[in-house]
């Protein structure tokens, strides 16, 4: 009797040898289907510092309740395991490249439990990543008008191809779908190369978030460092580049050389210089600065269990908060600098419309972004019925927040005497580093960013090391030179191409392809083909959205 009331989860330590192959997110356990209980420790986080592992006879339980569970077919409900054997899921975390992780509770009763408030602003959230900074520069390049309407469109079709990856399980007969996420489904339909492709370009994502979060580090410590050295030592800086006047200072810091600048300012102060030329030789954004994240990073990165970073995602949300904060009041104290001219530019305005369009569309494409990770959302909706709305109304409420955040930074920026061409691929480099709002949102960004940063790097390490060894943690050795490898590109792209707007989009229309534009629509196709209901309108339109992810990558090559 003993035995009988033993934990079947019990945590202990041990090393990662039993994670799991492909998801990186996890589906809540619905007690009265019939599917195994075990959950393999790749799909979670805990909500302690250490993991919750599996004891040997839940591993047991696991293996008896799938080999019952494939002696019947799927609508056979005689070998469904008793509801007494199946211990509650752990609480778990779901993460979005370039964006931040979030809590999802498990379920009790076979359904989700949050509401369809919870449920929206959990998609926004997550949603809500560093491509917000570019957002201003991405409407700078494409022209103010056609700006607007790509942003607009380019939601709407995300949107669908969300639409389409949450009724792919669906579409699937004679199978039990309810715990697949859509690398499953990739799989069921292009076997291997759908499994092995679904890895790749996850990888493409996740090492995309972790360079652009490195750049973006090295950035605001840079900024943050510069700002309290020169406020405790009551250093006065101007730096060399073009600017308004007034305590509202906007900077053009690319109008000199066409590339990001480097420590260029000169201090007006009756104390030392020689201290301060020092500090500037040794606080450079590009020569140094990357090289000190190396020593705090490197060691999160090796850690086995990133769950202490994951308790502070609510950082997402207040960073996003504050930077629209920012934007209204900046832009109250800028006002409004527009002009029209829709195919000529000239001194300080753009066109409407730019050639240059396709660099907003690929940072647009990582912006809405969430399609890896949706039907884990969605599974916690408590009415299921409601998830296309719910899905429908997060999309709206996104693309509201770039729309606010891009049109008001680029109509406030003051043109003249600056021109619009002065926008940054990070607008907050528009604002100098002694401006007291902007140093508080480097401070925000700076630690969100350290704390998910090594949650990236471990999504990185469990799918890449346990597809090539069997084993996310096959030694010190391997994990090792897999995280500096991974920091060494990051430190690499700080140093020469610091350009977040470019690896955003890059990134952004790569994985994008896959996962956003041609899995959904051919597996749709091929599932009306299959199903003898296949029309030649819904086969056009979904090659014509294939053959926009294809040109959408193409075009990033080529501007």
């Amino acid at each position: 009797m003993e035995e009988d009331i033993k934990p079947l989860l019990i945590p202990v330590g041990g090393d990662e040898s039993n994670y799991g192959i492909m998801n990186i997110q996890f589906n809540p356990e619905d007690f009265r289907c019939k599917r195994p209980f075990h959950v393999e420790p790749t799909n979670i986080v805990s909500a302690n510092d250490d993991m919750q592992r599996v004891s040997d006879e839940a591993s047991a339980m696991n293996k008896r309740i799938h080999y019952y569970s494939r002696l019947t077919s799927p609508s056979d409900k005689a070998l469904i395991a008793p509801d007494h054997v199946l211990p509650a899921p752990d609480e778990i975390y779901v993460y979005s490249p370039l964006g931040t992780a979030f809590k999802v509770d498990s379920c009790t009763d076979g359904h989700g439990k949050n509401s369809s408030i919870v449920t929206i602003f959990m998609i926004w959230n997550t949603m809500m990543g560093t491509s917000i900074l570019s957002i201003p520069w991405g409407i700078k390049q494409a022209g103010f008008t056609s700006g607007i309407i790509l942003i607009i469109l380019m939601g709407i079709l995300t949107l669908y191809c969300c639409y389409r990856v949450v009724k792919s399980r669906k579409m699937i007969p004679l199978t039990d779908t309810s715990n697949w996420e859509f690398p499953d489904v990739c799989k069921y339909y292009f076997g291997s190369f759908g499994q092995w492709s679904s890895l790749l370009f996850s990888m493409v994502s996740l090492v995309g978030a972790m360079v652009v979060y490195w750049v973006l580090m090295s950035n605001f410590l840079f900024n943050t460092g510069k700002f309290i050295y020169n406020f405790v030592h009551d250093i006065n800086v101007t730096d060399i580049v073009p600017g308004t006047n007034g305590s509202n200072k906007v900077i053009c810091p690319n109008a000199a050389t066409g590339h990001p600048p480097q420590n260029q300012s000169v201090m007006f102060s009756s104390g030392n210089s020689t201290g301060f030329q020092l500090f500037e030789e040794w606080w450079s954004k590009s020569q140094t600065v990357p090289f000190y994240l190396v020593a705090v990073l490197l060691p999160l990165l090796n850690l086995k269990s990133p769950s202490f970073f994951a308790k502070f995602n609510v950082l997402g949300s207040v960073s996003v908060i504050y930077l629209v904060l920012l934007v209204t009041v900046k832009a109250a104290h800028l006002g409004i600098h527009l002009e029209f001219n829709w195919f000529t530019e000239n001194e300080f305005f753009v066109p409407e419309f730019r050639v240059l369009f396709p660099q907003l569309t690929g940072v647009l494409t990582l912006a809405f972004f969430i399609h890896n990770c949706v039907i884990t959302l969605l599974q916690n909706n408590k009415n299921q019925e409601n998830n296309v709305r719910d899905l429908s109304i997060a999309y709206f409420l996104v693309g509201l927040t770039y729309l606010y955040v891009g049109v008001i930074i680029f109509a406030s920026f003051p043109s003249p005497p600056l021109s619009k061409e002065c926008i940054e691929q990070n607008f907050l480099d528009n604002f100098p580093s002694n401006d007291i709002m902007s140093f508080i949102a480097r401070i925000f960004l700076l630690f969100q960013m350290i704390t998910v940063y090594p949650l990236l790097g471990y999504l990185a390490r469990v799918q890449l090391l346990r597809q090539v060894f069997g084993n996310a943690y096959p030694s010190v050795f391997h994990v090792l030179a897999l995280n500096v490898a991974i920091v060494g590109a990051g430190v690499a792209m700080a140093r020469f191409y610091p350009n977040i707007g470019g690896i955003i989009r890059y990134s952004g229309a790569t994985c994008g392809l896959a996962f956003v534009f041609v899995y959904p629509s051919l597996i749709y196709v091929i599932s009306l083909h299959r199903a003898g209901q296949l029309t030649w309108p819904a086969l056009i339109i979904h090659i014509f959205i294939i053959l926009l992810g294809l040109a959408n990558l193409i075009a990033q090559f080529l501007l």
